[in-house]
């Protein structure tokens, strides 16, 4: 019974932080001259490129060492390809009608969503593979010491995460319900791809250094095509201000965190 706690609450403990950090949106207010909307959009930016780098294509490259791969064809192939997913899924909403010359608002948060959405797949997994080790280990205190560990590391970097998502959501003009339960939901998938993990850890071993690059390439593709420039509107430099502070925020974390 103690084993089974201890994994629901290592799976979980990632989307909960996400959830706290999202709730970060109920104490913010609009400023009229969009200073603050920049701030945040470049605050956005500057935590989703670390998390890209540190939280992602590192791993992913490790990870192919690890299991024998060229350690940069992974990383190569899945940030390619998760640059092209999001483009097709930009053209695609363009093509329904959901913007016309100009992107709409709601296909901005679109994008959002679903690049942190597919940055979170991995990271789940990450931790599913961990609690698979302890499981297969007999109960192993030590394996039990690294799958909490590993956990709490991807738990506290999720705060800033869950908030990069919902801060942008609602400076766009959105409902502050509406940015917190979006920003909430980006975690979801945490637990879910975390339990499949366990499920099938042989299987999930060998996609995980792919999975990580592909969020990477999807993360990329966001802050490149959507955050930069519209962090950079007005050029009083403030967006680029939260880039740097939201770079070095999420690479103390990382790398602080192991």
């Amino acid at each position: 019974m103690k084993s089974f706690l201890y994994v629901l609450a290592g799976l979980m403990f990632p989307c909960l932080m996400t959830v706290m950090g999202s709730l970060m949106v109920l104490f913010i207010r609009i400023k009229e001259d969009g200073s603050l909307q920049r701030l945040f959009l470049g605050l956005a930016s500057g935590i989703m490129m670390a998390a890209s780098l540190w939280s992602l294509l590192l791993p992913s490259i490790e990870a192919a060492k690890e299991a024998g791969m060229l350690s940069w064809l992974p990383a190569a192939a899945g940030v390619l390809l998760g640059g092209l997913f999001l483009h097709g899924m930009d053209r695609c909403m363009i093509s329904i009608g959901l913007a016309g010359a100009e992107k709409s608002g709601k296909e901005h948060d679109i994008l959002l969503i679903l690049a942190v959405t597919l940055h979170n797949i991995p990271e789940g997994m990450a931790v599913g593979l961990a609690f698979a080790m302890y499981i297969q280990g007999g109960g192993d205190a030590q394996l039990l010491a690294a799958a909490a560990a590993l956990s709490a590391g991807i738990g506290i970097q999720n705060f800033p995460e869950g908030t990069a998502v919902a801060l942008p959501l609602y400076q766009e003009g959105g409902a502050r319900g509406r940015a917190f339960l979006a920003g909430a939901a980006s975690g979801i998938v945490e637990p879910v791809f975390g339990l499949l993990s366990i499920l099938f850890a042989g299987t999930a071993q060998w996609m995980l250094p792919w999975l990580l690059s592909f969020a990477a390439g999807a993360m990329l593709y966001v802050i490149v095509q959507e955050l930069i420039p519209r962090s950079a509107r007005g050029g009083s430099g403030i967006g680029t201000a939260g880039f740097l502070a939201g770079f070095l925020l999420m690479m103390i974390l990382d790398v602080g965190l192991g």
